[in-house]
């Protein structure tokens, strides 16, 4: 009788076990498969055909009414359209076409102007792997990398070229509002605060007067620092 109770335990130990793995291997498989989604939608280079051409934004305007320009960083995978939505939770897991995604979108500060205008613009992306989306910011840390990735452009919807020369990176809280206040704080005390807290600032074509632009990214999820990185327009 105390055999075949041991036997018995051990094959419903052995099932437990089974089910356990297989419970196991279906969730590896799904995180798998929900990453490889995540990254396919951040990676979807079918947008590109909407990209601005010699400075006709006609195609990028047909894209969706909130996207108001078109952001590249030479020589990283920052290639996107940016969007602009009422607050700045609409674009956070919603694709320039209005659907559903993780990887959500590039998109400007809410509190911004749609044209560039201001003297500071903010614009945010999520930190996504193989420097997708914004995960290629986290390279500006390294001094080579910086020097050799410090040119861009910025078409707006409008029609209006800007190129951007990258002078500064920078690791802050998201509650920085000299940062991520835009409205609020002046360029004069920004440049103050980036001399004295920047990872790497090289502010040689940058004064008080010039038209700024930030882009955001998260360091972890569940961390509150973001990395920055800071351009001029011109």
């Amino acid at each position: 009788m105390l055999r075949k109770s041991i036997i018995f335990a051990n094959k419903t130990v052995d099932r437990i076990v089974a089910i356990a793995m297989i419970i196991l291997f279906l969730i590896c498989l799904y995180a798998m498969v929900d990453a490889y989604m995540i990254y396919s939608g951040a990676s979807d280079n079918s947008i590109l055909s909407y990209k601005p051409n010699a400075g006709n934004t006609d195609d990028l305007k047909k894209l969706s009414k909130n996207a108001v320009a078109w952001l590249t960083i030479d020589g990283t995978r920052i290639d996107y359209p940016v969007m602009q939505g009422k607050t700045n939770e609409e674009y956070l897991n919603k694709d320039p076409f209005g659907e559903f995604s993780l990887s959500g979108s590039i998109f400007l500060d809410s509190r911004n102007s749609k044209t560039f205008s201001d003297d500071y613009s903010l614009v945010y992306g999520h930190h996504m792997e193989y420097g997708v989306m914004f995960g290629a910011l986290d390279n500006y840390k390294d001094k080579k990398y910086f020097n050799e990735h410090t040119t861009g452009k910025l078409t707006v919807v409008n029609g209006k070229e800007y190129q951007i020369t990258i002078f500064a990176s920078c690791i802050a809280m998201a509650t920085d509002k000299v940062i991520f206040d835009p409205p609020e704080s002046v360029n004069s005390i920004r440049l103050k605060y980036l001399k004295k807290h920047a990872l790497i600032y090289e502010p040689k074509e940058v004064n008080e007067q010039s038209k700024l632009i930030a882009l955001s990214t998260c360091q972890s999820a569940d961390s509150n620092e973001r990395m920055i990185v800071f351009g001029v327009l011109k």
